[in-house]
């Protein structure tokens, strides 16, 4: 399933991580996911949010810059192999992954993955036809429609 999420450039700094949530908490904005990746001098901060583009607006508000991209959420059998047969058919039809993170799967004998793609539509159309990822908005977002 394509979702959006919210990157945010953030310096590698005591309290700015804290200030983000701050923002979103006090804005009732609940992050489903995230990954953070860092230099010494910066970070890249990605979230699932439960409405990306109301936690642009406040970030914004607030001084913090974010960008709402589509990425991919994938359910995998959570099991030796299970994310690898996903790898296994993307790479074979030509979709490179650009990063990835996990997510909690609230879908008993499942993981859920967010990963960012060269074609995020050709990924879900490829994963839908060989039955490898059924995840609902619900579960993502933890609400039935994106903000």
């Amino acid at each position: 399933m394509i979702v959006e999420q919210i990157s945010v450039f953030i310096e590698n700094k005591e309290g700015r991580l804290s200030a983000i949530a701050n923002v979103l908490s006090e804005n009732q904005i609940d992050i489903s996911a995230l990954s953070l990746a860092d230099t010494e001098d910066y970070g890249v901060l990605r979230m699932i949010v439960c409405a990306p583009h109301k936690a642009k607006k406040v970030l914004a508000e607030n001084g913090i810059i974010g960008k709402v991209t589509d990425v991919l959420a994938v359910t995998i059998e959570d099991r030796p192999g299970g994310f690898s047969k996903v790898l296994e058919v993307l790479t074979k039809e030509g979709i490179s992954v650009n990063y990835m993170y996990a997510s909690m799967s609230h879908q008993k004998g499942k993981a859920l993955m967010i990963l960012s793609v060269n074609d995020v539509n050709k990924a879900e159309q490829i994963l839908e036809v060989n039955n490898l990822s059924s995840v609902s908005p619900s579960e993502i977002y933890r609400i039935s429609e994106k903000g």
